[in-house]
């Protein structure tokens, strides 16, 4: 009896082993294409965690999605509603994205530009826009989406969706932040 359960101890050994294992491999096939979403700041900005050499095994970065301007949170409710959409679109994604960067990388704040794209290959800056939550905020040299973006936003604003629509926004963000400058 006793080596009955020495053997189904030592299967089970094997078995927790051969999971682990996949488990670990399913995760390194995710990494690093894919980075994980630890908050959303507002309307156009994210915070990744990705994974980094050297002592620490993570490094924080906020992102600040290229090519298009969210309301602020002091513009209610759009600002707010535009954040709740960025998380919505995140949430779809189980909270990965892969992040592609332009010419310029960081802006005057520190953080990082990207495009950010979804686990289904969807651009999610784009989707800010067509989904009538973002402004199209052009500043060279990062204009490689340039005129999908103004596309979109054409779509949206024909459409009045959110933003664009007859109780939308009423002044850009540009114009609020200049009312409002930061500290």
């Amino acid at each position: 009896m006793r080596f009955y359960y020495t053997k189904l101890a030592s299967q089970f050994k094997n078995l927790t082993r051969f999971v682990l294992i996949l488990f670990l491999l399913s995760c390194a096939q995710k990494e690093p294409d894919f980075y994980r979403v630890t908050e959303i700041n507002d309307g156009d900005t994210i915070t990744v965690a990705f994974k980094s050499k050297g002592i620490s095994p993570l490094r924080i970065e906020r992102i600040r999605l290229i090519g298009i301007d969210a309301p602020e949170l002091g513009q209610k409710p759009w600002g707010q509603k535009a954040k709740e959409h960025l998380k919505k679109l995140i949430e779809e994604s189980d909270y990965y994205v892969k992040i592609e960067l332009d010419i310029q990388q960081r802006d005057k704040y520190g953080r990082l530009l990207a495009y950010v794209w979804d686990t289904k290959g969807r651009n999610i800056n784009y989707m800010m826009v067509k989904d009538g939550y973002a402004f199209v905020y052009t500043v060279p040299p990062n204009v490689k989406y340039a005129d999908k973006f103004l596309e979109a936003q054409k779509i949206a604003r024909q459409e009045q969706k959110d933003i664009w629509s007859s109780k939308g926004l009423k002044e850009k963000p540009s114009e609020w932040r200049k009312k409002h400058p930061r500290n």
